[in-house]
């Protein structure tokens, strides 16, 4: 990675034993969350479960320096330095705020992020970003906060991102609060405790989408006469769903995920203006899915869609192959870009100093 940083003087430099590095992942709801009660701390109306990615599969690289010789903050995200007054990135990059509040300093800081797969495409890029900044930064600021508090934190950089502080399958309650306390992510099911369990995340765009998904959130809470029966049906799907799960019920869970798949799309659709994240391909593989599951006579495998085209489809072990030779017909037409495949995975962790993406030369002045 080839950076030009202009941040530290010739008298500002610091010492590398300073810098934090953590490698986190992305994560997939089954039950989705769209639309919040409350912006400013990223309070869902509904409840929502999650797989957390393997980090062999997807995964976001994070290195942080904290130093009060920096005036502002500075972050540079897959190589480009980020504008930290455009308003999203600002309302994202603010839990940094809440952690040096927590840990009473002033310190500035300087982060080097990298996304092993596209950003902002609909693959929860911000999710992995803001969990491994809010847990490097922790490491770093020697705060101390458990998943759990860190959660809470995570949350109002990115919603999802609460829920990749955790492994395994995860929760993110809504609570009721108006202070967010009672809103925060936790495991509900071990990484192994269903090993069969896979995931293929099926790339069939990697362009930015056009409608960010807070923008879109907002627009849907403001406009559409739905949202209400939908936040409804989300809480009662998602219990559905956890039982599912506890039975190692591939048909169940698949059953709920593409439901609440299709009526969250539905929703958008129906938001105005209306919100179109899926693609003429992301149609296709809704029907080849169900096509395959009308051929085996059962659900053997279930789609799901973020705020993006790419699709994940999740089935188990003794249908994997069933499964890769239905996508192997995309690819032959050149409809797909490529698939990851991803078991369930592990939350942050952090890694030693050979990792870091921020060295003596970024140190140098210029």
């Amino acid at each position: 990675m080839n950076l030009q940083y202009e941040v530290i003087t010739a008298d500002a430099m610091v010492h590398l034993d300073r810098v934090f590095t953590a490698e986190g992942s992305p994560n997939i709801a089954f039950i989705k969350y769209w639309g919040k009660r409350n912006d400013k701390l990223v309070l869902p109306y509904n409840s929502s479960i999650s797989m957390t990615f393997a980090h062999e599969a997807m995964r976001t690289v994070t290195s942080i320096l904290f130093t009060k010789k920096l005036k502002n903050d500075v972050f540079y995200l897959d190589g480009q330095k980020q504008n930290l007054e455009n308003k999203d990135t600002a309302e994202r990059f603010a839990v940094l705020d809440i952690l040096r509040s927590a840990a009473k300093t002033e310190a500035k800081a300087l982060v080097v992020s990298k996304n092993y797969f596209p950003t902002a495409s609909g693959l929860a890029s911000s999710a992995s970003g803001i969990a491994t900044l809010v847990f490097a930064a922790n490491a770093a600021l020697e705060i101390g906060l458990n998943e759990k508090e860190m959660s809470i934190i995570a949350r109002q950089g990115s919603g999802s991102a609460c829920r990749s502080l955790f492994g395994g399958i995860v929760v993110w309650k809504a609570g009721k609060r108006t202070d967010g306390k009672d809103s925060f992510a936790l495991q509900v099911f071990e990484r192994d405790y269903w090993p069969e369990i896979v995931d293929n995340i099926v790339v069939v765009s990697q362009d930015k989408k056009k409608t960010p998904s807070r923008l879109g959130m907002r627009q849907t809470v403001n406009t559409n006469p739905l949202f209400g029966v939908r936040t409804l049906s989300a809480e009662r799907r998602l219990k559905l769903f956890k039982e599912s799960y506890r039975r190692r019920d591939i048909s169940g869970i698949a059953a709920h995920m593409m439901a609440d798949s299709n009526e969250m799309h539905a929703l958008m659709l129906s938001t105005v203006p209306s919100i179109r994240y899926l693609n003429p391909i992301s149609y296709s593989l809704m029907d080849a899915v169900e096509e395959l599951n009308e051929n085996e006579g059962k659900i053997i495998a279930g789609y799901t869609f973020d705020a993006g085209p790419n699709a994940n489809i999740v089935t188990v072990n003794k249908y994997q192959k069933k499964v890769m030779d239905m996508l192997k017909q995309f690819k032959e037409k050149g409809s797909v870009i490529y698939i990851k495949t991803s078991r369930v995975g592990d939350g942050p962790k952090l890694l030693g100093a050979e990792y870091s993406m921020i060295n003596e030369d970024m140190l140098r002045p210029r």
